[in-house]
């Protein structure tokens, strides 16, 4: 089954959800950077979070996650575009720690102290940041001071991978539910009520739960309007010519050193993992190409 993701509002509330399954891009992620399970679901749970963000943009719109902190995970970067279509990459994907007191990953103790940057690029004058520090490294309560801090937006996030014995995925996923002006602290506490007898994200989809049911669930008692689901997934766009006119921003000097120094150079796209291999004579082209420093 396909990735995807449902949007919805109550008719007679403010409030919006967006609501994701992301167990085949999570899987993906994993393979591609050869992640252990820890690692796997701090990735895992900030593509999922890209995912919804980035479908929340207008058309060509990208947003950019990072998760900076202390831990031995080192950065977490997760980038969605406007489809739901997302990529991303960590800095230690071999990274390991002892499982927390409740048999959990310690992700927070993987990210440990730092902060959460958003960047919204909509393609018009310069890309919008937002900065917060990390609340716990957890991820999903680090999104929600963003919102209410940097987006004066209540909202409730949650995210969650699930990882197999064989470190695989077995199910990853998400929801944002996002308080719009007027409502009513009695709706507040209804919701508050809903999410809390809901749990978690992972057991919800371990249960067979769609992302309607899902949706109902943690928006139970209000009336509902679903949009229609949309398919997502894990897409890098790299390509040789993206890399090549990389290169050429390096400069002359920095082309030259190249030259000087590799018979054969290596460049690995940090998303997809994939190799691309230029020998001299192609830098030695390149370089007439380049401007001067």
């Amino acid at each position: 089954m396909s990735d995807t993701l449902l949007r919805a509002i109550t008719k007679d509330a403010g409030i919006l959800m967006s609501a994701a399954v992301t167990s085949g891009l999570a899987e993906q992620a994993r393979i591609i950077h050869r992640t252990l399970p820890l690692a796997t679901a701090a990735l895992g749970r900030t593509l999922t979070a890209a995912a919804i963000m980035g479908d929340q943009l207008k058309s060509g719109g990208a947003v950019t996650i990072q998760v900076r902190g202390n831990g031995p995970l080192g950065a977490v970067t997760a980038i969605g575009e406007s489809d739901g279509f997302v990529r991303g990459y960590l800095q230690n994907p071999a990274c390991d720690l002892p499982l927390r007191a409740d048999g959990k990953l310690d992700v927070g103790g993987g990210i440990g102290q730092g902060y959460l940057m958003v960047i919204k690029d909509i393609g018009v004058k310069e890309p919008v940041t937002g900065t917060v520090a990390l609340v716990n490294g957890e991820i999903a309560e680090d999104l929600t001071r963003y919102f209410a801090e940097s987006e004066q937006l209540p909202s409730a996030c949650a995210l969650g991978v699930l990882v197999n014995t064989d470190q695989s995925v077995k199910q990853a996923g998400g929801y944002l539910v996002q308080l719009m002006p007027g409502v009513t602290d009695s709706q507040i506490s209804r919701l508050e009520e809903n999410i809390a007898r809901a749990g978690a994200m992972t057991g919800l989809l371990d249960r067979g739960l769609t992302l309607p049911e899902i949706v109902r669930t943690v928006l139970d008692g209000f009336d509902i309007e679903l949009f229609e689901e949309r398919t997502i997934g894990y897409r890098c766009g790299c390509s040789r010519q993206k890399v090549t006119r990389a290169l050429i921003s390096l400069g002359r000097t920095e082309l030259q050193k190249i030259i000087d120094e590799e018979e054969r150079t290596e460049l690995t796209c940090q998303f997809c993992d994939k190799v691309y291999h230029f020998d001299r004579e192609e830098l030695k082209v390149l370089l007439a190409s380049a401007v001067r420093d």
